[in-house]
């Protein structure tokens, strides 16, 4: 059973960046392709950005594409998102998630087997 628990955020002001990280335990997260979703709080889930299992594809939705930016680093099981030029409606629960399959277009939530738990983001303005 894969485990991820993401760490890292906290309060920013508007303008402002956060790193936050998601570490893997458990499975065999080098074949594993890797996403980030949000969840503003009473909001539906939405898709942030994927990466492929060797890191060389990455993918983003529209609207974060030039802020935020994805990264893995596979000898230490963990997931990054760099987070740049926060604005108030970034506010939300970063939640990573694990496919099982190395590489993709995977932009669903039905793409994933395995979530982690959350962080909690909060840009003030």
């Amino acid at each position: 059973q894969v485990q991820l628990v993401e760490s890292g955020g906290g309060l920013v002001q508007a303008g402002g960046s956060l790193r936050i990280t998601c570490a893997a335990s458990g499975g065999a997260f080098a074949t594993y392709g890797m996403g980030w979703f949000r969840q503003p709080s009473g909001k539906e889930r939405e898709f942030v950005a994927y990466i492929s299992s060797t890191g060389g594809f990455t993918h983003y939705a529209d609207s974060m594409k030039d802020r935020f930016t994805i990264a893995r680093d596979n000898a230490k099981n963990t997931l990054y998102l760099q987070l740049d030029s926060l604005k108030p409606e970034d506010t939300a629960v970063y939640i990573c998630a694990a496919d099982k399959r190395a590489f993709g277009l995977r932009t669903s939530e039905r793409d994933y087997t395995w979530w982690g738990q959350g962080t909690q983001v909060t840009v003030s303005s």
